[in-house]
């Protein structure tokens, strides 16, 4: 059974939320300020976590920071907070998935399913794919990244970007189409992130090669990978 954490809050939200998950076949854990659940994350083992933002004691950027910074486990923001500014900056942070209150909750079960269905697909899969350009080299089995031999570390979306790109060398892709591709939804006008994730990318490359020009942007139409 996959387990879910739950770090929210508003009892009414996070009982809606539990009902939901455990009402699908879902086993979950429950917190209800930001510290109990960065604690429980870090030292549980969790298919996926739902967040809040605004959580006492510690809020749900710093929980998502923590946590990313150890481990992948599957992300999905669940807050009251709509404007482009926190959804960036969430996703910026590691956050694989953003649902703004008030929300349906089989959408919530939707997403939680296709998280965990894709982490696994990722984590699991038999295939030992390396990709190798220049001084770049993407190790897709391991999921890492290396840049001269010195490895480079990559959030989830950030490397399932990088790698898609890397797969389609010299194919322009639209902001909407790589939203489609890495998160599997409509964009639905937040194309933002991937902006983004490319700029995190650059940096990260950049800052091991600075000649490092991998990613470019193809103005009027998206980025695409220099084959």
């Amino acid at each position: 059974m996959k387990r879910v954490l739950i770090i929210e809050d508003d009892v009414n939200i996070l009982e809606l939320e539990k009902d939901y998950l455990e009402a699908n076949g879902f086993e979950t854990e429950t917190a209800f300020d930001g510290s109990t659940g960065l604690e429980l994350a870090l030292t549980q083992d969790f298919d996926l976590v739902v967040l809040d933002l605004m959580l006492p004691k510690t809020d749900g950027f710093e929980v998502c920071r923590r946590l990313r910074a150890e481990k992948e486990t599957p992300v999905i923001i669940v807050s009251a907070k709509k404007e482009d500014f926190d959804k960036i900056k969430a996703f910026g942070i590691g956050a694989d998935d953003y649902m703004v209150k008030p929300f349906s909750p089989s959408e919530l079960v939707a997403r939680v399913n296709a998280h965990i269905k894709r982490y696994e697909r990722l984590t699991n899969s038999d295939e030992q794919d390396v990709i190798e350009f220049e001084k770049l080299k993407i190790d897709k089995l391991s999921r890492r990244v290396y840049v001269n031999d010195e490895e480079i570390t990559f959030t989830n979306k950030e490397f399932d970007l990088l790698t898609f790109l890397a797969e389609n060398k010299n194919v322009v892709f639209s902001k909407d189409d790589l939203f489609q591709k890495i998160w599997k939804y409509e964009s639905i006008g937040e194309t933002s992130t991937i902006t983004v994730h490319i700029n995190r990318i650059r940096d990260k490359l950049k800052e091991a090669d600075e000649g490092a020009d991998y990613v470019q942007t193809v103005w009027g139409s998206g980025y695409r990978f220099k084959g």
